[in-house]
């Protein structure tokens, strides 16, 4: 059985989201993600299986739900506290990129309906991508490595912005958790895929 994580930060005073939203955001939806996922493996093939695999190798509403869960749990990582980045990513995403934080912003901004912006790692061509996803879908099922996500479903900032996402985006790329962010660029490299099991695994257990 999965379990909700608990928030990375204090609800009451991170800059980025309104006590009222982490009540709504993590305590409804990202726990109905969860409860979901439990009522759907239960009795399956994948009753045994870790997040992991199932962002791997599920389909449909177990895809759904499953995804959702890892998506939300990196986000909330991602705005867990304002630090600073490495130099190591610092000089990647200038090598990478133009303007970075324009780049983000406007994937973030121009997605259509509900889903995610990501800074990712890609190992295949060993470089940083920005990529989009709609809905639930993670880029992990597309073999790259997640090293930033901002949700941009409505629920993530329509108590505190109501319908400005741009807003909501120029604060959230203001309190990036960079320190996090920096780490993950790091273990990418190192481990790949990997990666992204070690970090599921310390949430949510080595299945």
């Amino acid at each position: 059985m999965f379990t909700l994580r608990q928030l990375p930060f204090d609800a009451k005073t991170n800059a980025v989201v309104s006590e009222q939203t982490c009540n709504y955001h993590h305590g409804k939806h990202h726990a109905t993600y969860v409860a979901n996922l439990n009522n759907l493996i239960k009795d399956s093939e994948f009753a045994n299986a870790g997040l992991y695999e199932l962002l791997i190798s599920a389909k449909g509403g177990l895809y759904n739900n499953a995804a959702q869960v890892y998506n939300h749990d990196f986000y909330w990582d991602c705005i867990a506290k304002k630090s600073q980045m490495s130099q190591e990513l610092q000089a990647a995403l200038s090598n990478e990129f133009g303007n970075f934080k324009d780049e983000f912003i406007k994937a973030a901004t121009t997605l259509f309906g509900s889903g995610w912006a990501w800074l990712v790692y890609s190992p295949s061509s060993q470089k940083l991508e920005i990529v989009q996803t709609s809905n639930a879908v993670t880029p992990v099922t597309e073999g790259k490595i997640p090293l930033l996500v901002v949700d941009v479903w409505e629920h993530a900032y329509y108590i505190d912005n109501f319908n400005a996402r741009p807003k909501y985006l120029e604060i959230f790329y203001e309190n990036i958790n960079w320190e996090f962010v920096s780490s993950a660029y790091e273990w990418a490299k190192k481990e790949g895929l990997n990666s992204v099991k070690f970090y599921i695994d310390e949430l949510h257990g080595n299945k």
